[in-house]
């Protein structure tokens, strides 16, 4: 080797050297985690302009204890609006603010690299004025003295601040339903300065979106049918779905009063509902008798519901309204019923608005993900009465979970690259759905036929399988941590009521429910997880009500904090999986360095 390539390698693997040590004695970056939205994208976006808490925590310990609460609730709203603005209720001026978001930013920032990191944002014209007030060195007076610079300074800053606060977004799954503006959040999740810092788990919500776009028709069906439900038209039009003739063909089919208990709100989409419903159900069905790996036999109702029909014993019943059942055959679609789910399938599947959501989800998302030793999923580990993993296609355990991926992963690339889907895996994310040995779902069945359809309350009840109990057991815990090398598990899926005394973390930490009821149609609160180099803490987010009632008593948000876990000495890089990692090549540098000194 020639000796001035022999030098530059010297000094390639001397500067990688310096690089990993550097970033094995930082301490680890904030990370937060989210779960369950629900489509609520208003709110979604209010909250991550705070941080989902994380702003009044990191002032709190960035600031001096003189800081009353009120300054760090003025400084928190300050950030999420960006700019500088008067209360009468605290006193703080332009340069008070200037100096508290610099030691803001100071205490974030661990050394010259994260600094380069930052720098890069910094906007041209304030570069210099920036790059000194955040190294300590001097500035004109103008900056504080001039209030037009002074607020430039101040939303510059408070820009930097939010961008070294949050140093890893993980949203635990289930963007979509319930709520309006699912598209919104995925819009937000993939800006240019929030993508680089999310991780996004796959919740089951989201599994029933991306099989309906890559062309299973029974959740196309399922996810047209849930929008109606909760009435949100406004969003299948911005999708690019034209309902227009589903509408129609529903007022022929339904012209009075809907019977069943059907929860849209608005009359027409009862109507869609019932429409959708009747069609899911048949096309779901065809898919359970085609695949009886899925042992799903207990959900074919419609044969039961048509001898019903026929031997006139609708006593069960809330409805025996079903103009599109064909008692003898009754699985099968009327022509206007295919007409409809033809129609509907070539928009989902050719949608260019749905298929930018899709890209995100199939490109980004994945089943679980690891960091700091911690294991987040989105719902649960298939597991059995007696605590060990549960076996579905012929695996279990880390092994089933990461098949599942491989799977949605090739669905999602034979979608976006337009090539057919293979009918096997297309039905396999009908069953990740609602099947109960899904990692996403937990239940002995989906419940959906039971609800709309039968008296009995008894029938509606979907029974929780064995993950809940199997959590609290030491040995079952052991097992996760062992076959996926973690310590912890952060998972999602079912609400916590917290008010009710339910407890975010179990008692010795090691499983953790971030799952707050984000969205309205649940607890409209939501929780968010927050695991800094001192400690791991959870923040039960405030309600809508809660905000505003705050406003106007000119009092403080009320933030509930759960403590988890402290840390006597801060967390290192090195002290985590990925520190591993980095520890193995480094070891690998040093060996090359070697070479160099015989």
């Amino acid at each position: 080797m020639p000796p001035e390539k022999t030098i530059t390698s010297l000094h390639n693997i001397i500067r990688e050297i310096v690089e990993i040590d550097t970033k094995l004695e930082s301490n680890i970056e904030t990370t937060m985690w989210v779960s369950d939205p629900h489509g609520a994208g208003e709110r979604f976006v209010s909250i991550l302009k705070g941080r989902f808490g994380l702003v009044w925590q990191t002032c709190r310990e960035a600031l001096p204890s003189t800081f009353s609460n009120e300054k760090v609730e003025y400084l928190g709203r300050l950030m999420r609006k960006e700019r500088y603005f008067i209360v009468e209720e605290v006193s703080m001026e332009r340069q008070d603010v200037i100096s508290a978001l610099v030691k803001i930013i100071q205490y974030k920032v661990q050394n010259v690299r994260h600094f380069d990191q930052i720098r890069d944002s910094f906007n041209k014209d304030l570069k210099l004025v920036l790059e000194n007030l955040l190294l300590n060195f001097p500035v004109p007076n103008i900056v504080y003295e001039n209030d037009l610079i002074a607020d430039r300074v101040i939303t510059a800053l408070c820009k930097i601040a939010k961008q070294v606060i949050l140093g890893h977004l993980i949203v635990l799954g289930d963007v979509f339903d319930r709520g309006d503006e699912p598209d919104k959040i995925i819009r937000i999740l993939k800006k240019k300065d929030i993508q680089p810092y999310v991780t996004f788990v796959w919740g089951n919500h989201d599994i029933l979106w991306m099989g309906a776009a890559a062309g299973n028709r029974s959740l196309i069906a399922e996810a047209l049918r849930i929008s109606t439900r909760y009435d949100n038209l406004s969003f299948l039009s911005r999708i690019g779905i034209d309902i227009t003739r589903l509408i129609e063909f529903a007022r022929q089919l339904y012209p009075g009063d809907i019977t069943g208990n059907f929860k849209a709100k608005q009359e027409i989409s009862k109507r869609m509902e019932k429409t959708l419903a009747m069609i899911q159900f048949k096309l779901e069905e065809k898919t359970i008798r085609e695949n009886p790996e899925f042992n799903m036999e207990s959900r074919l109702w419609l044969d039961k519901l048509a001898a019903m029909l026929k031997n006139n014993e609708i006593e069960g019943l809330v409805d025996s309204d079903f103009p599109t059942l064909d008692l003898d055959n009754p699985t099968e679609l009327t022509d206007g019923e295919r007409d409809i789910i033809d129609d509907l399938t070539h928009q989902f599947t050719t949608s260019s608005k749905i298929r930018s959501l899709m890209e995100f989800l199939f490109e980004k998302g994945k089943m679980y993900h690891i960091n700091n030793y911690i294991l987040n999923i989105h719902a649960l580990i298939p597991s059995t009465a007696d605590g060990n993993f549960d076996e579905f296609l012929g695996r279990r355990g880390k092994e089933l979970i990461e098949y599942i991926q491989s799977v949605i992963k090739n669905v999602g690339k034979n979608y976006l690259e337009g090539r057919e889907q293979n009918p096997k895996e297309l039905a396999l994310m009908f069953y990740l759905w609602c099947g109960p040995k899904s990692p996403f779902f937990g239940k002995n069945a989906m419940k959906t036929f039971e609800r709309y359809f039968l008296k009995d309350k008894e029938t509606h009840k979907e029974k929780l399988l064995y993950w809940g109990e199997n959590i609290k057991d030491a040995d079952f815990m052991d097992k996760i941590m062992n076959e996926f090398g973690t310590r912890r598990i952060v998972y999602g899926h079912t609400p916590v009521n917290i008010l009710k005394g339910e407890k975010i973390a179990s008692p010795d930490g090691r499983a953790i429910n971030i799952d707050g009821g984000f969205s309205e149609a649940y607890l409209n609160r939501g929780h968010s997880l927050t695991h800094t180099p001192y400690s791991l803490y959870a923040i039960i987010l405030p309600t809508p009500d809660e905000v505003i009632e705050a406003r106007k008593k000119k009092e403080p948000v009320n933030l509930m904090i759960e403590i988890i876990d402290t840390y006597e000495n801060p967390l290192k890089v090195k002290d985590t999986h990925a520190g591993v990692e980095l520890q193995q090549q480094r070891d690998e540098l040093y060996r090359l360095l070697e070479e160099f000194s015989t």
